[in-house]
């Protein structure tokens, strides 16, 4: 009995292993990235002391020192004041910045709008709707993006009037104009008490915020649907309407006049600004109504025919069972193309509007030199807005995800 128990307690020692350096899969992975980061880190560095002997035996500096020079040049198109041989390239740079996140942010807003509203049409019962659809997303997605600019800047506005003939946008009242040199508009000239109709707005947002919630919570808890629309556009305006009239309306407004040989007043977009925010917005939205077709596509019918049989309609079915559970399938495709508006938008020195590519990289490295330090900037900042884009995104993305039980 003793022999037989001790045969079997040593059948069940497990044999000792012996630590094999290729067969350990942990140490192999810490292995391969410490072997990876080493050779990262020695591949800039060599650049890097290449590229600064190679400057050095040209007698060619490196460093930033350049951007606190001033630049002899004016960019045409600007957000923020700008003097000639006072202001320096750190200036051009921002005014660079903010023309191509303007465009991009309109573009982007224009784009998933536009994008949206062609992927339902894609999808209507009918055949007229459907197929003009079809026509534009075809015609967008194979025209490049380029040919699309040079079209909206040099065909479309050739086809508006000059200046003295130019179009009334406002039917009458003479405030917006439209002519072959750009799009001139009224702006706004806020008095000392506007803070407190933008406190009252914010304060209307949140206020909105929390009763949506509200509403929401409620019918899930009792089943009994609330009005949100109508109190949601109540809360949101009349709040900031009240304080605005109460002080005194504290806004008025510059508008635009033609006097001599242009518009005086008021804000003008150049006709570059105009047309590449069209080719963007049209190119960009053609390629976002694909993915919604495929994201609504993806739904299960059983989902619409269920939502149809309890009552809903067809327009509460799209908003609240359709899209829904469409936008996992959507959102990706969706930050892949907010980034390339980004990026495309670097298309614009085609027809000469400021972006940074435009201002900086071209204007200010030929006035400046410093060519690495210019194009690494301005790889930097597309990079860091790729990313950013991205990053908020895939937030966005997480909490749309379905979660499987």
């Amino acid at each position: 009995m003793a022999t037989g128990d001790s045969g079997s307690e040593a059948a069940r020692v497990k044999p000792q292993e012996k630590f094999n350096f290729f067969q350990d899969e942990r140490v192999r992975s810490i292995f391969f990235q410490i072997l990876t980061v080493s050779v990262v880190v020695w591949l800039v560095w060599f650049l890097a002391s290449n590229t600064a002997q190679n400057l050095e035996k040209r007698g060619l500096s490196f460093g930033f020192e350049f951007l606190g020079v001033a630049a002899p040049f004016d960019p045409d198109f600007k957000l923020i004041s700008f003097t000639p041989g006072v202001d320096t390239y750190s200036r051009i740079f921002w005014i660079g910045v903010l023309n191509t996140l303007y465009v991009s942010f309109l573009a982007i807003i224009g784009m998933s709008f536009l994008g949206f509203s062609l992927g339902i049409m894609r999808l209507s019962n009918n055949w007229l709707i459907s197929r003009v659809a079809l026509a534009y997303i075809e015609i967008a997605r194979n025209v490049p993006l380029l040919i699309q600019i040079i079209f909206w800047y040099s065909v479309v506005y050739a086809i508006l009037p000059r200046l003295k003939q130019s179009l009334d946008l406002s039917g009458g009242a003479e405030l917006a104009f439209l002519n072959i040199r750009g799009l001139y508009v009224p702006w706004p000239v806020p008095g000392d008490l506007l803070w407190m109709t933008l406190v009252a707005l914010v304060v209307s947002v949140i206020a909105t915020y929390l009763y949506r919630r509200w509403a929401q919570k409620r019918q899930d808890e009792t089943g009994e649907s609330f009005p949100m629309f109508l109190p949601s556009v109540g809360i949101l305006l009349g709040l900031p309407a009240i304080v605005f009239l109460t002080t005194g309306s504290p806004l008025a407004w510059d508008v635009p006049a033609l006097q001599g040989f242009n518009f005086v007043g008021g804000a003008s977009l150049p006709r570059a600004f105009i047309a590449l925010l069209m080719a963007l917005i049209f190119y960009h939205s053609a390629y976002l109504a694909e993915a919604v077709r495929a994201g609504v596509l993806s739904v299960n019918k059983g989902q619409t025919e269920a939502a149809l049989a309890i009552g809903l309609r067809p327009g509460k079915v799209l908003s609240l069972v359709t899209i829904p559970q469409a936008m996992p399938a959507i959102v990706p495709p969706m930050i892949s193309l907010w980034m390339n508006v980004v990026k495309n938008s670097s298309l614009a020195t085609a027809i000469g509007y400021a972006d940074l590519v435009a201002v900086y990289m071209q204007t200010s490295l030929n006035t400046a030199g410093h060519a690495i330090e210019i194009v690494g900037m301005t790889m930097g900042f597309y990079m860091i807005t790729s990313l950013t884009i991205s990053w908020l995104l895939n937030i966005y993305n997480k909490r749309v995800q379905l979660v499987e039980r």
